[in-house]
């Protein structure tokens, strides 16, 4: 597990300290972040299950909250103000400057690029079956893909083929626990 603080901000607030190189994890509720959260289901059971609560992702690229994620139409720039209205957990990881800044840059490189539907069908398949099946298109990312890859550029070492991360391995690999039942989810946001 990776050194980390995270803070879980409920609806109608925002984190006062993003830096860049953060990352949040949060939840949708159309069709494709309830497939997300049910494939996960699959792979994270037992006492691992709590991680499947968060199905989208995103880093964060500024410290006035600028972020850059993966959604269906492609990826994308957005602002944590889009996620006022719903529960999301802010992960402050332990990286310097200097891996903050690729970090970004990384991100910044994949803005309007398209959204890895391949690599959501090869993970479905490796689900289902059991086997390690790993495709996708160059030049395509997932949500969660996108950060794990932004993540590459610190000491984070991902135990999958880090394009393959899910929102909740990266819950797990920085040990965030989701927060608790009364806490009020909000409207979930559009991650698809």
């Amino acid at each position: 597990m990776m050194k980390t603080r995270f803070e879980h901000v409920p609806p109608g607030q925002t984190d006062p300290d993003p830096l860049p190189g953060d990352f949040i994890l949060t939840h949708g509720g159309e069709f494709w972040s309830r497939v997300i959260h049910f494939g996960q289901g699959l792979r994270f059971a037992g006492k691992d299950r709590p991680y499947t609560f968060w199905n989208h992702t995103a880093l964060v690229v500024s410290a006035d909250g600028a972020i850059i994620e993966a959604l269906g139409p492609g990826v994308q720039r957005n602002t944590l103000a889009a996620y006022k209205g719903t529960q999301y957990t802010i992960v402050h990881i332990d990286a310097s400057d200097e891996d903050r800044r690729e970090m970004v840059g990384f991100a910044e490189h994949w803005v309007g690029k398209p959204y890895d539907w391949a690599t959501i069908v090869s993970i479905t398949l490796s689900l289902l079956t059991g086997l390690k099946l790993s495709f996708g298109f160059p030049g395509q990312l997932i949500c969660s893909g996108l950060v794990a890859r932004a993540l590459e550029r610190t000491s984070a070492i991902f135990d999958e083929e880090p394009s393959h991360v899910m929102p909740a391995e990266l819950a797990k690999m920085f040990a965030v626990v989701p927060p608790s039942p009364d806490t009020p989810k909000g409207k979930p946001v559009r991650c698809s």
